[in-house]
């Protein structure tokens, strides 16, 4: 709406202050995963996981 522009924030830490703090951001490792636990909709998961990694490396080359 473009309020952002001409007026400052009263509050000083609202611009500096990270949404989520550093100790519960995770380091984007994947869990271990065991396939003799998984259902169908976890194998339907990683059919299209896999799909999808697939033509992300076909539209690379």
């Amino acid at each position: 709406m473009g309020r952002s522009h001409g007026h400052k924030t009263r509050d000083k830490n609202k611009a500096s202050l990270p949404q989520v703090p550093k100790n519960m951001k995770s380091d984007g490792i994947d869990v271990e995963f065991s396939k003799e636990m998984a259902d169908g909709a976890d194998l339907e998961a990683m059919a299209r996981a896999n799909a999808a990694n697939q033509r992300v490396k076909n539209r690379n080359r």
